[in-house]
């Protein structure tokens, strides 16, 4: 603006008949010479070997957010999926010889908000889960889900916000993980839990590192809430799941237990028709 100014006033005493030297008018094409350059530059392209000084989160796709780092708790059952808040991701299983589905979750030490959906067909979701950890690395989640011998999709949606990604990964289960959820009946005794908001609660001793759960019906159907406390009702991680056979659709989760004094509470929330059989022992 300055040198505009002067140009202006320069310009104007020209006409007025007032003699100018040389030497200025030079100088100031100069000046405004390389006032155009300094402007040119600062729109210019950046160049290649230039730093940027944005955040580098990587480009949409199967490796979005992996310059962020990886997850501090990989797993090896499958390609892992970063799910950033608020959007999705679907996993298909179209072997209809193989029924389990191992999910495993985990994030970088912040909460964990995640909805997990059964799809077979075009309109049928069979089994819903909704869950949270307060600390996705302290306690990540492991479950299993069957695909009831269909061509299944499974969706995990990540229902926290933008700032509250999560690593996920789903395959079909393997030994010996796969025959934890068969086997648990048989080397604990199933408590029964009525309809209506009934509760049952197990205390693990403060050496114990891991807890599995499974939650089982009759055919019927089971809606149930499963809460990992660390204290009077401070709840660590929470499990909520809705399906219409309790059998072919039953909740097997595997929880960490990093800190003394765990304990598990399930809550019967479904009609007093619907009981159903808590299975909870250490790993």
């Amino acid at each position: 603006l300055c040198f505009l100014s002067l140009a202006r006033c320069t310009v104007a005493l020209f006409y007025r008949g007032f003699p100018i030297p040389v030497v200025s008018i030079v100088k100031m094409k100069l000046a405004l010479a390389a006032l155009f350059a300094g402007t040119a530059a600062a729109f210019a392209p950046q160049e290649a070997g230039r730093p940027a000084t944005s955040l580098n989160i990587g480009t949409p796709g199967a490796n979005w957010g992996a310059t962020l780092g990886p997850s501090p708790q990989a797993s090896n059952i499958g390609d892992q999926q970063r799910i950033l808040g608020q959007t999705r991701r679907t996993f298909q299983f179209p072997d209809i010889n193989q029924e389990l589905v191992e999910v495993d979750m985990t994030s970088d030490g912040r909460p964990m908000y995640a909805d997990i959906q059964l799809w077979i067909g075009p309109d049928w979701t069979p089994m819903t889960m909704k869950t949270y950890s307060y600390d996705g690395y302290k306690r990540p989640l492991k479950c299993i889900i069957g695909t009831r011998n269909k061509q299944a999709t499974i969706e995990v949606k990540n229902t926290g916000s933008y700032e509250l990604p999560i690593t996920c990964t789903a395959a079909y289960a393997k030994p010996p993980f796969s025959d934890l959820r068969n086997d648990l009946p048989n080397k604990v005794e199933g408590a029964y839990v009525e309809g209506g908001g009934a509760v049952h609660s197990v205390t693990f001793d403060p050496t114990v590192e891991q807890a599995q759960i499974l939650l089982k019906t009759d055919l019927r159907q089971l809606n149930a809430k499963v809460e990992v406390l660390n204290a009077p009702n401070n709840y660590k991680q929470t499990f909520e799941i809705f399906t219409n056979n309790g059998v072919l659709n039953s909740l097997y989760v595997v929880v960490d237990t990093p800190q003394a004094s765990n304990t598990v509470r399930v809550r019967n929330i479904a009609p007093l028709e619907f009981p159903f059989r808590a299975y909870i022992s250490e790993v």
